[in-house]
């Protein structure tokens, strides 16, 4: 099932009235989850990749790779070219989501991970939100409660160990938390246009932001064979979950979408703790409760 311009209405159409669909509101849950996966995925991968190889190389390569992915995908289904307005608005989702980024990126590196992590991740999740609440009305008492009960799981799984960090370090991450919003409200305005498209473009402005730092940095190149192999894997994951995330938006609820998609710390925890072994805190997985029993609450709408 091809998922572009005008396909997209039509399939959703046909899966909303669909018999075997008890309840059609879990199309865009299960694009949510798909994101999580993807996202979450993508971020253990950069940052692992990121231990032995400069981060922002691992990321202008990360972008580079999604940017190709999204794009040969889109010729390949013959995708509808976005119009000039929603191509603009993709365009401004990337650079946001690109500035937030190098702000997050810069607040962790000055020592403030404690405090910028959980709140980025929490303001990225709650104004989106609040912001569909005055458009379009509040969904009710149950998915409300689950977005309360999501935003309390995104931050004890964002938090690390060690308390928060210098006070200074909030400002900081109401940028970055600013930033991440910026993109999903943007992105929410490339309307019902190939999420292809829109995940290319937006990942366009993405790469062309960081290469940006990347060269006013003046640093040396530090990016083994390892850290290249990853950061394009990380980058496919990443951009696929762009594309997920659209999907989720076009065929639903922007608030719901984003409180759902905003769980994918839990996928880069649970790898960290598999894979790398590393320490998996109670409060962590107080977090993961509270982000499973949100989903199910979220989605009865």
């Amino acid at each position: 099932m091809h998922w572009t311009g005008d396909h997209q209405v039509t399939a959703h159409a046909t899966l909303v009235n669909s018999p075997m669909l008890v309840n059609p509101q879990f199309v865009p849950v299960a694009f949510s989850l798909a994101a999580v996966l993807t996202w979450g995925t993508s971020d253990f991968i950069g940052g692992y990749a990121s231990k032995d190889s400069d981060p922002f190389l691992v990321t202008a390569l990360a972008h580079a790779s999604g940017f190709s992915l999204m794009a040969i995908w889109a010729l390949a289904e013959h995708a509808p070219f976005p119009a000039r307005e929603s191509e603009l608005w993709a365009l401004l989702a990337g650079a946001l989501g690109g500035v937030a980024l190098a702000i997050f990126y810069r607040a962790l590196a000055g020592g403030t991970m404690g405090l910028t992590a959980p709140v980025a991740a929490v303001l990225g999740a709650a104004i989106p939100a609040i912001l569909t609440m005055f458009t379009q009305g509040v969904p009710g008492a149950i998915p409300v409660s689950g977005f309360l009960l999501a935003g309390i799981g995104i931050w004890l799984i964002s938090r690390p160990e060690g308390g928060f960090g210098r006070p200074q370090g909030l400002s900081m991450a109401v940028l970055a938390g600013v930033g991440f919003a910026g993109f999903f409200i943007c992105i929410n305005r490339t309307g019902n246009s190939s999420a292809l498209w829109s995940a290319a473009t937006s990942r366009f402005a993405s790469l062309v932001l960081v290469l940006l730092i990347v060269l006013a940095r003046r640093t040396p190149i530090r990016l083994g064979a390892q850290g290249i192999m990853l950061g394009l894997v990380a980058g496919w994951l990443d951009s696929t979950g762009t594309m997920l995330f659209i999907r989720a938006d076009q065929t639903g609820r922007l608030d719901s979408a984003v409180v759902i998609s905003s769980l994918y710390p839990a996928i880069t925890v649970l790898l960290a703790r598999l894979i790398l072994r590393e320490h998996f805190t109670r409060w962590k997985a107080i977090g993961m409760v509270a982000a499973i029993l949100a989903v199910p609450m979220i989605a009865a709408q």
